[in-house]
């Protein structure tokens, strides 16, 4: 039981940590679309992204994928970009029709994430024999904290709209293009080239 609370905690940390931002970053982006009506196809969405971010875990912790680790940290700003554009291009529509790219950004760029926390989780399980028992128990760690944030993002998102009057396009906009600004700050600093 205390090994599955430490890795639990480690993936809940993992997300809430404020120092390793981009995480709820790509969270926003990705439901500020979604109104608190549409939990349930925000609750995929970030299912999507954890399975996304574990098969990158997986495939590192078992050998099997190596990145270089400068190149993963210039992705992930990207994803966090490419989704806020999108989000911005898009705004007129809010959610409409942008269910199934949302679920592909979701898995993809979820891919990428895993791969930015790859080789400190490969150090932190070491040797052991059985590695996927500890993944299974930070991913559940991690899933629990993005449904923190991303029940935030709508409660913030609902309360913005019904209570101050906000336009719901004018909120994806605003709400789009500041994440933008930090994504574009965190390329310009992450460049590997």
């Amino acid at each position: 039981m205390t090994d599955f609370i430490f890795y639990f905690k480690m993936g809940l940390f993992h997300v809430l940590d404020f120092k390793a931002y981009d995480h709820i970053l790509f969270l926003i982006v990705l439901s500020v679309v979604y109104q608190f009506k549409q939990w349930k196809k925000v609750l995929w969405l970030i299912t999507l992204f954890t399975i996304g971010h574990s098969i990158t875990l997986a495939l590192s912790a078992f050998g099997i994928l190596n990145v270089r680790a400068d190149l993963v940290e210039f992705l992930i700003p990207l994803t966090i970009f490419i989704t806020g554009l999108m989000n911005v291009l898009t705004a007129k529509k809010a959610s409409v029709g942008k269910e199934n790219q949302n679920l592909f950004f979701a898995l993809f760029f979820g891919l990428i994430h895993g791969l930015g926390f790859s080789n400190y989780f490969k150090i932190m399980i070491g040797k052991a024999s059985n590695k996927l028992i500890p993944l299974l128990e930070f991913a559940l760690g991690v899933e629990a904290a993005q449904i923190i944030i991303v029940l935030g993002i709508l409660l913030i998102g609902s309360l913005a709209q019904s209570i101050l009057g906000v336009n719901r396009r004018d909120w994806i906009l605003v709400t789009s293009s500041i994440v933008i600004g930090f994504a574009l700050q965190m390329m310009f600093d992450r460049v590997f080239w």
